[in-house]
């Protein structure tokens, strides 16, 4: 290697550790570490919200077995399920208040049929001494909780990475590179949602 090549290496060398540097100084890697984490919290929220509505089929149809007159609330969790699972969850719905406030909604709406359904199926003795029902509700319960931890997970990931959009330096950073705000889950809709359906039946 010439003496000219070398030097040339070692100023492009250089020049790649100083940029490195740089953005790494400025925020840069912290938004892209931050940026990851909110994911992953969001992917947990979407994989617990999924095992859910995996569980809604058995459960309607279990209780359509003891109470099929009870068709209107029936129909309302079905109609309310496919809301949900057909509402595409992409990487934008991080970045964009209004799908993400759909999507709040769509599962609000879902959260709200499953109580009317867990309410209603109180005046059925035959189907809470049932054992496939039984499974069902513990079932239901335990992915009430999980998802009400995944979404606590992500309001604190969202939080986090707000934070250091917001704070100086990064701020300059993410104004150059186009980082914003990510919208979380609302207060109100956090009440509503993050309450799981009473389905104590060994009353």
């Amino acid at each position: 290697m010439t003496s000219s090549l070398f030097a040339r290496w070692t100023r492009l060398l250089a020049s790649a550790l100083v940029a490195g540097s740089l953005l790494s100084g400025c925020g840069y890697n912290e938004f892209q570490t931050k940026d990851e984490a909110t994911k992953a919290a969001w992917s947990e929220v979407v994989n617990q919200y999924q095992r859910r509505a995996d569980l809604i089929p058995n459960l309607v149809n279990t209780v359509k077995g003891y109470a099929s007159h009870e068709r209107e609330t029936l129909e309302a969790v079905t109609r309310a399920r496919a809301a949900a699972t057909s509402f595409q969850i992409t990487p934008e719905v991080l970045n964009n208040p209004e799908a993400f406030n759909k999507f709040q909604q769509v599962q609000g709406e879902l959260s709200g049929a499953l109580s009317r359904l867990m309410a209603v199926s109180e005046k059925y003795p035959d189907l809470k001494a049932n054992e496939n029902f039984r499974d069902l509700q513990s079932q239901l319960e335990g992915t009430e909780n999980r998802i009400t931890v995944a979404r606590q997970r992500y309001i604190a990931s969202v939080q986090d990475y707000n934070v250091t959009v917001r704070k100086f330096p990064n701020n300059l950073t993410a104004m150059v590179f186009g980082y914003e705000t990510k919208p979380s889950f609302t207060v109100e809709n956090e009440k509503a949602i993050s309450t799981a359906p009473s389905v104590d039946f060994g009353k």
